[in-house]
């Protein structure tokens, strides 16, 4: 079941991914071209974990896992998020943080110790010792990223609520997918893998969803949930 939710989670970030991309090219704008990294770090996290839980677990397979699914991808949406309803200054104010975190993050990904063996099967938890290393940077760029993108969610809902409410209800699905990626991430912190896969599933329909809702919202001039 992991496996077969696993490869639909992937096959579907790699089409929201292509079609977010395709928007960049007709629209070559920042909250695009953040939105569309993250929704790629979403493909890239969950083809490693189809791999990983179809063929075997390898160490770069599941750090790629790691870092594109469970410390960076967020943080990337909210800055997509960030451009848009604040302003590129912002935005640009949050690239140079986002910049300085993912360089320290990924040397740790890349380079931490495993605490204990890959699983033969399933998904692995816990491979990374807590303290300063992986596993703290995951919960930052998870619990920031998703904060923002909320806040700024139902900033969108506010200001457009009388309005428009095709972005209202972009946002909202945003926020259900943000909530759907934490769910997972919780769920697997506590040793219960099995759901991770469909969580990530959830999360990127959701948000993509809410992407192409507030799209026709907006009348396809800045495609995105949060404006």
């Amino acid at each position: 079941m992991d496996s077969a939710l696993a490869l639909i989670a992937a096959m579907a970030a790699t089409l929201f991914a292509a079609d977010l991309w395709r928007d960049y090219g007709r629209h070559p704008r920042p909250h695009i071209a953040a939105y569309a990294t993250g929704m790629t770090m979403f493909a890239l996290a969950t083809w490693a974990l189809f791999i990983g839980v179809t063929f075997g677990w390898t160490g770069p397979l599941y750090r790629t896992f790691f870092l594109f699914g469970a410390v960076l991808n967020i943080l990337f949406l909210a800055l997509g998020s960030m451009f848009l309803v604040v302003g590129r200054r912002a935005g640009h104010v949050m690239m140079i943080a986002i910049g300085a975190f993912a360089a320290i993050s990924t040397t740790l990904v890349l380079t931490v110790s495993f605490q204990e063996e890959l699983p033969e099967s399933g998904i692995p938890h816990e491979v990374f010792a807590a303290g300063f290393g992986p596993r703290l940077f995951a919960a930052i760029g998870g619990g920031i990223g998703a904060t923002i993108l909320i806040v700024l969610a139902l900033v969108s809902v506010f200001r457009f609520w009388k309005t428009n409410r095709r972005i209202v209800w972009g946002s909202l699905l945003i926020v259900a997918g943000t909530f759907a990626a934490a769910w997972g991430g919780t769920r697997l912190a506590l040793g219960e893998a099995g759901v991770f896969a469909f969580s990530l599933l959830l999360a990127v329909t959701f948000i993509w969803a809410g992407y192409r809702v507030a799209a026709g919202g907006r009348g396809g001039d800045s495609p995105d949930a949060s404006s």
